[in-house]
């Protein structure tokens, strides 16, 4: 039964997406927004890790409350160590800067944008190569840090720009 659970979250999360992202499917009604939130929920809340990520970072950034806020940044967590490339950098965006939640933890937020990076994130190595740059996030300044991360961003597409 696990594998039919995971079939029709996988086709929720589907559906969720299409209401997310298709103007021509459906109007933009608030009760298609509702219905589009809670079809996110229930498939961050069965551990779906896109939409873990995706409800996640709209729960703590559009959310009012800090107790959506707090559980916001927890599904961002959770994607990011199941590895999830676009948590990792929202994650570490998170620690950089803290909230009520999760203190401002500067080492994190580098592990995380490092992970981020090496798996092809291009604002992560950015960030990382600015850090260097500056001497950000509790590094030493350190050129040759700063032009391997900003190599390795120069290198990959800049097409999650448009999505992070």
């Amino acid at each position: 039964m696990p594998q039919a659970s995971s079939l029709f979250t996988r086709l929720e999360f589907r559906l969720a997406e299409q209401l997310f992202h298709t103007r021509w499917l459906l109007p933009r009604s608030p009760r298609t927004q509702r219905l589009t939130m809670q079809l996110f929920k229930r498939c961050a809340e069965a551990g779906h890790p896109d939409a873990l990520s995706i409800y996640g970072h709209m729960l703590f950034h559009r959310s009012l409350s800090p107790h959506d806020k707090a559980r916001g940044a927890r599904y961002v967590l959770e994607a990011a160590q199941a590895g999830d490339i676009k948590s990792q950098y929202q994650a570490a965006h998170i620690h950089e800067h803290g909230c009520v939640q999760y203190p401002r933890r500067e080492d994190y937020a580098v592990t995380l944008y490092a992970r981020a990076a090496q798996s092809g994130h291009f604002l992560a190595a950015e960030r990382l190569a600015r850090a260097y740059r500056l001497g950000e996030l509790g590094l030493a300044i350190d050129s040759q840090q700063a032009a391997y991360w900003q190599g390795l961003a120069d290198r990959q597409p800049q097409a999650e720009l448009a999505t992070a």
